[in-house]
């Protein structure tokens, strides 16, 4: 039997070699103090309305220089704003906080996101897809899919059909475009002509249709926020020819962290006092560059985090008994995508996990996926005698449907899914393999929900919309109700100012930013 459980591996320094293009040296703007209009004569009629005029014709350039609002949007994207000493175009900067777990907002040890989210908006929470691991939660930001639309199901898995592995720390694998459905937001702006820059956004360096993204920085680890803030700035501070519209960046260790010491570790409440200064000197630094008004900037994270430091562990091949000599794969912990050779008597197999979950209700559930019926090691199975879809413990489930993992061969047929506190395992791995901290688990769980914070032009529209339809009275800081993360696909391409005939289908809700950014923008 092959695992591909989740290894703490690394690529080589030359594996992950990428180029990262020399910028020109930060640009300082300085903002000049805006002149005095002098008082039109009342002397003089014809001066007056001279006056007037040239009033109107300031009035109406400087709104040409300043970044259009929700009514303004349909001027196209490639509009050139002003900062006051350079031109630029509409911009987006979105950063991902590995395992930044909603309600760390909460702690009272991230006083400049909650500034940033005041001043802007931001989601009670963001819901990740399932599984709750980083790799197909960052492909579902990039590209608005599911795991069983986008093909990366896990972090680690077997494919049948390329009759390999993929794990995320193997180059072979990883930056294989192949294993990569669907169309990232870099590709799609690529090839509308804007320029993107990507620093180390989980995921491969060019997709199957062979689009980079313009600037790229590859994956290194222990790489100072203060080097990333660097590079983030000096993208930024390129020449308008140069320079790139679309900004991502990405940060793990606070996942790291969290995963060593647990969610609720000093070690975790430092890392995320330092992702709080980052995001502050982030914002800051837009700031004194006067582009506040002109560059969108969001932070978002992956998942949440869970305290699995003491759980209740079930060895599986226990209760599965001989049949288990028959599982040739297991993939996507902290869950168990079973499947089995030919000839192997799932029908106990089944059995014996149905019994053992009603007899202990609270500790798993046995899911099937579409590929049951078509892998050879289930296809003869009858799924009837187990009371399939009945909905009750002892039974045998479809895999449910809000976790939109089902419908894609590279999901094994027969998934095992963990309930809090417990964490499964056979004697093989025994119980070495789970970390102080852990995700992958049901994503309506509260732990695994991520986060959204918006600064911007778009924040200020959005919250504008919101207090023109009564919602909100605008005094205070803005909340807006949690959602799925494959909707952030869209919200970047309408802010890049790409409507529907420039982007990818994806599995996002149609509409869903319509009463925050008008269909136009």
């Amino acid at each position: 039997m092959t695992r591909t459980h989740d290894a703490d591996t690394s690529a080589t320094p030359d594996e992950r070699r990428g180029l990262l293009l020399k910028v020109d040296d930060a640009v300082e703007p300085d903002v000049e103090q805006q002149p005095t209009s002098p008082a039109p004569s009342h002397k003089r009629k014809r001066f007056a309305g001279f006056s007037v005029l040239l009033s109107l014709i300031l009035s109406a350039t400087l709104f040409e220089l300043w970044p259009r609002t929700q009514d303004d949007t349909r001027i196209g994207r490639n509009a050139l704003y002003s900062n006051g000493t350079h031109e630029f175009k509409k911009t987006v900067l979105m950063v991902s906080i590995d395992g930044l777990r909603a309600d760390y907002l909460d702690r009272g040890l991230t006083p400049h996101l909650l500034d940033i989210s005041r001043e802007g908006i931001r989601a009670k929470y963001m819901k990740p897809i399932f599984p709750t691991l980083t790799f197909p939660n960052h492909w579902a930001l990039m590209t608005g899919l599911y795991a069983e639309s986008h093909g990366i199901i896990a972090n680690n898995f077997w494919d049948p059909v390329f009759q390999d592995t993929f794990h995320y720390a193997r180059v072979e694998s990883a930056q294989n475009p192949s294993w990569w459905l669907g169309e990232p937001v870099w590709e799609t702006a690529e090839r509308a002509g804007i320029i993107t820059a990507n620093l180390m956004w989980p995921g491969p360096w060019s997709t199957s249709s062979g689009v980079n993204s313009t600037y790229f920085l590859p994956w290194e680890n222990n790489y100072a926020l203060e080097k990333k803030l660097s590079n983030l700035l000096e993208w930024v501070d390129l020449p308008l020819e140069e320079r790139p519209q679309l900004i991502l960046g990405y940060e793990p260790s606070l996942d790291q962290a969290g995963h060593a010491t647990g969610p609720m570790s000093k070690a975790v409440n430092m890392s995320l006092a330092a992702i709080d200064l980052f995001a502050r000197n982030l914002t800051q630094a837009l700031g004194e560059r006067n582009l506040t008004h002109i560059v969108d900037i969001i932070f978002v994270s992956d998942h949440g985090m869970m305290d699995t430091s003491h759980p209740t562990w079930i060895y599986v091949d226990e209760i599965v008994g001989q049949s288990w000599k028959g599982v040739t794969r297991v993939d996507g912990w902290p869950s168990m995508g079973l499947r089995f050779a030919p000839g192997t008597n799932v029908t106990e197999a089944l059995e014996r996990l149905c019994e053992y979950t009603l007899s202990h209700p609270d500790q798993f559930d046995v899911f099937t996926t579409e590929s049951f019926s078509t892998d050879p090691g289930t296809s003869l199975v009858n799924l009837d005698v187990f009371n399939y879809g009945k909905m009750s413990a002892g039974t045998v489930e479809p895999m449910p449907e809000r976790y939109h993992f089902s419908h894609n061969y590279r999901i094994a047929p027969v998934w095992i899914v963990p309930r809090t506190g417990y964490a499964l395992t056979d004697h093989t791995d025994g119980e070495d393999g789970m970390s102080t901290g852990n995700h992958g688990y049901d994503n309506e769980d509260p732990s695994m929900h991520a986060i959204f914070v918006a600064h911007g032009p778009f924040s200020q529209g959005a919250k504008a919309a919101v207090v023109a339809r009564g919602e909100d009275d605008g005094t205070g800081e803005y909340v807006m109700p949690g959602f799925q993360n494959v909707e952030i696909y869209n919200l970047v391409m309408r802010l890049l100012g790409l409507d529907a005939t420039d982007t990818a289908t994806t599995n996002g809700t149609a509409g869903f930013w319509d009463t925050f950014v008008l269909p136009d923008a």
